[in-house]
């Protein structure tokens, strides 16, 4: 039986080659300039493509290159590129808890003071900015990164890889501010009941979080020794 394949449709030339033959002479004759002037004006790019098996295909593809600038376009006026994203948050997150940790530095026992303490606004605030990162920063690898041990446990390297990001970066910010905002309300908080300056343990909750809850401790354990030292009057 013999088999016929379409090998070129346009509006010059229609016709057919049969397999396992060469080409008819017929597409000799198509003027290259002329057949690319039509494809140039109807918006469509044609390919050639030779096969072992003798004969031609002719691939035709839409031009979307006046697509793709006119949604580029429209995209980049709507999203801002990630890095600026990431340095906007970070500055904003960061604005953002220096008013609490001065007004309990500054005025610890001011009425302002105990009542923005006691709000949970900030950390929903933070939260939210938290989320956001996360969901931009978030990659089919990062879980892999995350636990790229054989154990499912985390490893250093596999950590910084997932750092090299900005938008990580940002959002691993965020986390921590989040993080030491909440303890250094809980230093201030125990401050108060117990009587005992904090001033010092807040300021290095924001430098260094761990340290200033150690710093703490060590500070409410000197007092309650000193308190208990003290011999009482009658």
């Amino acid at each position: 039986m013999t088999s016929w394949t379409p090998a070129l449709s346009s509006n010059i030339l229609c016709c057919y080659v049969r397999r396992n033959q060469t080409p008819s002479p017929t597409l000799e004759i198509i003027d290259p300039d002329l057949l690319s002037h039509r494809v140039r004006k109807r918006g469509i790019k044609h390919g050639n493509e030779w096969s072992f098996l003798g004969g031609s295909t002719v691939m035709r593809q839409p031009n979307l290159q006046n697509i793709s600038q006119g949604r580029s376009c429209r995209v980049s006026a709507i999203w801002l590129p990630s890095s600026q994203v990431a340095s906007s948050v970070f500055t904003l997150g960061t604005a953002a808890v220096l008013p609490f940790y001065t007004l309990m530095v500054a005025a610890p026992k001011a009425e302002l003071t105990r009542k923005l303490m006691e709000s949970a606004i900030p950390y929903v605030v933070l939260g939210l900015l938290y989320a956001y990162l996360l969901y931009l920063s978030w990659t089919p690898d990062t879980i892999r990164l995350m636990f790229a041990s054989k154990y499912w446990l985390p490893e250093l390297s596999g950590i910084a890889k997932m750092f090299s990001s900005e938008m990580t970066l940002a959002s691993a910010w965020i986390h921590l501010l989040a993080v030491d905002l909440f303890a250094a309300r809980q230093v201030y908080h125990d401050g108060l009941q117990n009587g005992m300056e904090t001033r010092h343990s807040v300021s290095l909750c924001l430098l260094s979080c761990p340290i200033g809850i150690v710093i703490h401790l060590l500070t409410k354990a000197v007092v309650s020794s000193a308190g208990q030292t003290v011999p009482r009057t009658h």
